[in-house]
């Protein structure tokens, strides 16, 4: 089987939504509006197509995203230890209800232009590398929650989590190997993310640049 048609194998995405939005007062940064959309809107639409199956990880109610018909899965650590408590609870949803499904994909639920052959760019580093995750980078930096999982290490990750407190997404990664994959931060870097009311106001103007 492989991914949405494509040459690589079947991979579960995850949309990570479990932030608690505090530089934007409060509330789901996804459900924020960017071109008359919610940005979740713009998540679903870009990935989705690249994913055999998508969920939704947030914490609390999960009746405010009913609207989206995903499953919503919740963190499966307890005290919000940061987005690697997303990346388990999509890796232990996936080997518990998608045993057909070896790999997630990770990405924000606040980053509206997100690359629309990610998954696929992903899984080739990967494979090329040798290893069995890979994260994205645009310009100089790096993006450690925007990338791909195996489901295999998912007991591993709960040990890191739980027995030492890990917190750092790219202290674990180091630990397996992991592949970099670069995409251009120009003319709009698809991993710009919305996390205050000024970037809204930036969202606008660069989905306003984009083609339709």
């Amino acid at each position: 089987m492989t991914g949405a048609g494509a040459a690589y194998p079947a991979t579960l995405g995850v949309i990570l939504a479990g932030g608690l939005a505090r530089r934007m007062g409060g509330g789901d940064k996804p459900m924020r509006t960017v071109a008359g959309r919610p940005i979740l809107d713009h998540v679903i639409e870009r990935i989705a197509p690249q994913c055999d199956g998508l969920v939704l990880n947030a914490n609390g109610d999960p009746a405010r995203f009913a609207a989206w018909g995903l499953p919503v899965i919740a963190d499966t650590v307890e005290d919000y230890p940061g987005p690697l408590a997303g990346i388990l609870a999509a890796l232990e949803w996936a080997a518990e209800h998608r045993p057909d499904v070896e790999w997630v994909a990770s990405a924000p639920g606040d980053c509206p232009f997100l690359p629309r052959d990610l998954v696929s760019r992903l899984h080739e580093a990967r494979v090329a590398a040798g290893v069995p995750l890979a994260v994205a980078t645009s310009g100089e930096q790096a993006h450690p929650v925007v990338g791909l999982w195996q489901v295999g290490l998912r007991q591993d990750l709960r040990q890191a989590l739980v027995e030492e407190g890990l917190r750092r997404v790219d202290r674990w990664t180091a630990r397996h190997g992991v592949a970099a994959v670069a995409w251009p931060a120009l003319p709009v870097d698809p991993f710009f993310n919305a996390n205050t009311v000024e970037d809204l106001a930036e969202a606008e103007r660069l989905a306003a640049s984009l083609p339709a």
